[in-house]
């Protein structure tokens, strides 16, 4: 019998569906998976993870159907959430083998449920407004109104001559150092650089919006986290100074001392010295991070150093520099050359599951059907008025943010209801040496998206040091969908589940359509039944994340071709350990790199607060060894100094 085996990678989150005859063999390690059964070839499938013993098990036809036999496997397999040793499997049922959750198809006549593609759509960001656009794809090389081409043929030389850009007649500027994104991650690296004693008019941070944060705030707006709220990030750094200290926390608190609030300024304080074993991880509230930022932009002159334009290539020069081509605007291009290139270019594209886009696409249909990162406040202004039901597809930390402005829609109009559509059961969390995840409502939870010793300590060291193929078993172990430790969060389920306006349902998507009422109707191949079964709502909100791989953008994957630069296992750019692209590197010029686009090398939570200034700060003290120019290397009296400028809001140099 053909089965096919259908799974979201728990590290990537791509999509892998292989059809395989049985017997199938899964396990940790391709040499001990056996090559036959009874004289039968079999397939094997190895899943990398050592949550899953070396021959974990076997899905075998006997007498009664198809069967899964577990092999005596350190962790145990799991059928639609039970643990069992050997158990007959059904079409639409769920194996959990470790942090893998694989579903099997199969039907009469060795027929295949015939579900969507493989692999999630994209929703890229548009150029002209930083936001998700379901609209937009990458539009063709731009034409200038001469008509000729840009970046010019020059770019297609391995090695480009500055004589030959300025030959172009658009502008040029050279200078030390450029960092081509614009956002958070520029503007971090920027800061040390200003800190470490680079002067403003060294510096050129290419971007689309002029406040570093701006597409991050609106995404946290857009996925319900307005000034108010607290981010989902955590407030182990400050990105606004280079000290950490007075923390996030502390600022707070002493906010409401000096307005007399002394139990909240007191609550504060406990909340980061008892976290997480007697209370929630502290969080800071996305208003003061900004206003914080927009602080230090100013101290360390931005304005100065932004240049407003996007990215169209990047190609080595022959005196051992980088020449970035660049848009300002339709016409109007130029060129910035630098010694020391950053790329931190951030998240190119949100993901959108291939059901619902394909809903769209037919339909078009861009209000019923939305993804969690778009803006869709008209969804809950409707239901406060209205009423009606949501559908939330996906089950991380964004769409625990969504359950929760549901619930307070709820308190405005108690006839809101909401089905959260899981793809599968989720019976136990990731494992880690001694440690477990702890899920409750099929949700698993932790204080971040990683492991609290990833940020500093133990399991960074261990990634550091790890090969290739250990980091691909790591970031397998660690990663998963997880959500936030937060007791509202955990309280609002619980109590939606009791009170009924709360449904948890699993299953396979066939398709969404509409029906005769006009409702949203998803066809679902349940788990661990022979039927099928819908779901109607007034609404769905697909809340399965954004998109970094290397390919997803642009002007990376032109980067990556043109170089034949490596991607790691993840799909993103490979680096060093200090975030250096090492096959960039063009004779003392080096190219470095932060953000999403590096995980899966050195570093787990890269695209956090933490992750953007440990990837700035390893490749700024790396420039420091190379004797960079304009670096000075900071000690304890120089960075007690910049520290005291900062309290003083003076400038870096």
């Amino acid at each position: 019998m053909e089965i096919r085996l259908s799974w979201d990678d728990p590290a990537t989150g791509e999509r892998r569906e292989p059809m395989l005859n049985v017997p199938i063999a899964l396990g940790r390690e391709f040499a001990q998976l056996p090559a036959d059964v009874g004289g039968r070839r079999v397939a094997r499938i190895v899943l990398n993870s050592l949550q899953v013993s070396r021959f974990h098990a076997l899905i075998d036809e006997d007498a009664t159907g198809v069967v899964v036999i577990d092999q005596g496997s350190a962790n145990g397999t799991f059928v639609n959430g039970q643990q069992q040793t050997r158990s007959p499997i059904a079409n639409g049922d769920t194996l959990q083998i470790g942090p893998y959750y694989i579903t099997l198809s199969f039907g009469s006549g060795s027929q295949p449920t015939q579900l969507p593609s493989a692999g999630n759509s994209q929703i890229f960001f548009n150029p002209q407004t930083n936001l998700p656009d379901p609209r937009f794809q990458p539009p063709p090389p731009p034409v200038s109104p001469s008509g000729r081409s840009f970046p010019p043929p020059a770019f297609q030389s391995q090695f480009v001559s500055v004589q030959d850009l300025y030959a172009t007649g658009y502008p040029v500027e050279e200078l030390n150092y450029a960092t081509v994104g614009g956002g958070l991650g520029s503007y971090i690296w920027t800061d040390l650089l200003r800190i470490y004693g680079v002067r403003a008019d060294q510096i050129a941070a290419i971007g689309l919006e002029d406040r570093p944060y701006a597409r991050y705030q609106r995404l946290c707006q857009n996925s319900q986290i307005p000034p108010h709220e607290r981010l989902r990030s955590n407030s182990d750094s400050c990105p606004d100074n280079i000290w950490g200290w007075p923390s996030y926390a502390l600022r707070e608190a002493w906010h409401d001392f000096l307005r007399g609030r002394i139990n909240g300024s007191l609550r504060y304080l406990w909340q980061v010295f008892a976290e997480p074993t007697f209370v929630d991880t502290y969080t800071p509230r996305s208003g003061n991070v900004f206003n914080s930022i927009d602080r230090e932009t100013a101290r360390i002159g931005w304005s100065r150093i932004f240049r407003y334009g996007r990215v169209r290539s990047i190609r080595k020069t022959n005196d051992g520099r980088y020449a970035i081509a660049y848009s300002r605007g339709p016409g109007d291009y130029a060129f910035v050359v630098a010694r020391y290139v950053h790329l931190s270019i951030g998240y190119p594209a949100v993901q959108f599951l291939p059901d619902l886009q394909d809903y769209r696409e037919r339909t078009n249909d861009f209000k019923s059907v939305v993804n969690a990162y778009e803006e869709h406040n008209h969804i809950y202004e409707q239901l406060e008025r209205q009423g009606g039901t949501v559908l939330i597809r996906g089950r991380g930390i964004v769409a625990s943010r969504i359950v929760q402005r549901i619930y307070e829609a709820r308190k405005r109009n108690p006839n809101i209801s909401l089905l959260h559509l899981m793809r599968s059961p989720k019976p136990q969390g990731n494992k880690y040496r001694f440690s477990q995840r702890r899920v409750k409502d099929h949700y698993e939870f932790q204080p971040f998206n990683w492991p609290k010793a990833a940020w500093g300590g133990e399991l960074r060291a261990i990634l550091e040091s790890a090969a290739p193929e250990e980091k691909k078993q790591l970031f397998t172990d660690w990663g998963g969908t997880t959500t936030a430790d937060r007791t509202d969060w955990v309280q609002i389920v619980a109590q939606g589940i009791r009170e009924g306006w709360y449904q948890i349902a699993f299953g396979e998507v066939e398709k969404v359509d509409r029906d005769a009422q006009g409702h949203l109707v998803t066809y679902i191949l349940e788990k661990g039944m022979k039927g099928k079964r819908t779901l109607e709502a007034d609404f769905i909100i697909d809340a399965t994340g954004l998109d970094a791989k290397a390919k997803t953008s642009p002007l990376l994957e032109d980067l990556v071709n043109f170089y034949n630069l490596p991607l790691n296992h993840l799909g993103r750019l490979a680096v060093s350990n200090d975030f250096e692209l090492v096959e960039m590197r063009n004779q003392q010029g080096q190219m470095y790199a932060a953000g999403a686009a590096t995980l899966g090398g050195p570093y787990a939570p890269v695209d956090s607060f933490l992750g953007l200034q440990f990837a700035s700060l390893w490749s700024v003290n790396r420039l420091v060894t190379t004797r960079a120019p304009g670096l000075h290397r900071l000690n304890v009296i120089t960075s007690l100094g910049q520290w005291l400028k900062w309290v003083g809001n003076q400038p870096p140099s």
